[in-house]
């Protein structure tokens, strides 16, 4: 079951540059970086709250390290902007499992690692209303 949205993911061309915008402007602070080899991306999370059940909404900027990564990729055919929402559950792999049953594509066979250690998977945007939909599982961790 969707507990909440975890994060709403904005692609940008300098990661270093939005960030102080965001920090500027709304009073941000980023919570955690890192670089996601795997998937291509410099990120930055900045919190903006707790949630009831014990997770935390947040903005994740994203920066792709390469221009063949996804968010590269989107980058050079939309530029910056909203990139992806991303909805926390309990249990991502069997959440996918289900949306899946029900005719929605699940990107991922298995859920791979994202931000801070969650275990994430991806729903086809043609399948959401031309949206990219992000599951994510916290990683209890952080």
């Amino acid at each position: 079951m969707l507990t909440r949205i975890d994060h709403i993911g904005i692609a940008c061309f300098d990661l270093d540059k939005t960030v102080e915008f965001y920090r500027a402007t709304y009073g941000f602070e980023v919570f955690h970086s890192e670089v996601n080899e795997e998937q291509g991306v410099r990120e930055a999370m900045l919190k903006i709250n707790e949630t009831s059940d014990g997770g935390a909404s947040y903005i994740q900027l994203l920066e792709p390290t390469r221009e063949d990564s996804a968010v590269g990729k989107w980058l050079a055919k939309n530029g910056e902007g909203v990139h992806h929402i991303a909805f926390g559950t309990e249990d991502v792999r069997g959440d996918s499992e289900a949306i899946r049953g029900k005719g929605v594509r699940v990107l991922y066979d298995q859920p791979r690692t994202g931000s801070m250690g969650s275990s994430i998977t991806f729903l086809h945007p043609k399948d959401c209303h031309g949206v990219l939909t992000e599951l994510v599982t916290s990683n209890p961790d952080h």
